[in-house]
């Protein structure tokens, strides 16, 4: 378990820092997650007009894994978005 005096010792800076980098990061799996969703989807386009079956349901799972790595890393980013402009608003007031 992590030790709450250990996170709240943590210099505005450092987690700043953090913050940055963990940002970088999440915005390459949303770019990865795109192009992969294109290149999924685009798949299971040309399986459709050669009438494939069971390719087909492995095209969808591709295409649902896609779109749920893209879900979960834009809603991190918007709690970010939000959390900070939060903490914007609450200085400035």
């Amino acid at each position: 378990m992590v030790d709450d005096n250990r996170i709240r010792q943590i210099s505005r800076k450092t987690w700043y820092g953090w913050s940055f980098y963990i940002n970088i990061v999440l915005f390459f799996i949303v770019a990865i997650s795109v192009l992969f969703l294109i290149l999924d989807s685009y798949a299971a386009g040309k399986i459709v007009v050669l009438g494939g079956g069971d390719a087909l349901s492995q095209a969808w799972l591709y295409i649902a894994r896609d779109i749920g790595f893209l879900s979960i890393a834009l809603a991190l980013i918007f709690f970010q978005f939000f959390r900070n402009l939060l903490i914007i608003i609450r200085r400035s007031l």
